[in-house]
């Protein structure tokens, strides 16, 4: 197969979406590293000594902690995503469209979830803060 059938093709598995789900990879880059940025607020928050000698700022305090491990875990993943889709559109990787389609509806539920997750651990958080 030569480039221009081989770029052509690639064009017609790929299609223009993938530029879309590329802004959505790089736009969940940006929402983890606002998390971290929360993060690091919520963990100065919950060292404060009252906090953290009851044992419900314990667990918040760990909880927090698997957060921030949780960050690093969805960056990484995301980042090797964007780069798999950097070398399929540089021909380097064969990779089928579906199989590239199927990895980012993971990582696509896999933000949903942390999201809704994160939200309830933050309304945990201040709804604790409050009563102090």
């Amino acid at each position: 197969m030569d480039l221009e059938s081989s770029k052509a093709n690639k064009e017609k598995l790929l299609g223009v979406a993938l530029n879309v789900l590329h802004q959505e990879s790089r736009e969940w880059l940006n929402r983890i590293a606002f998390w971290k940025d929360e993060a690091l607020f919520f963990g100065e928050l919950l060292d404060r000594k009252q906090i953290s000698e009851s044992q419900y700022g314990q667990v918040l305090h760990y909880l927090d902690k698997i957060h921030v491990a949780l960050f690093d875990y969805l960056t990484e993943a995301i980042v090797a995503h964007q780069k798999l889709l950097s070398r399929m559109e540089q021909g380097e990787e064969k990779l089928a469209d579906d199989d590239y389609r199927e990895k980012h509806q993971s990582l696509k539920e896999q933000m949903d979830l942390f999201t809704n997750d994160f939200r309830e651990f933050k309304k945990m958080v201040f709804g604790y803060a409050r009563k102090l």
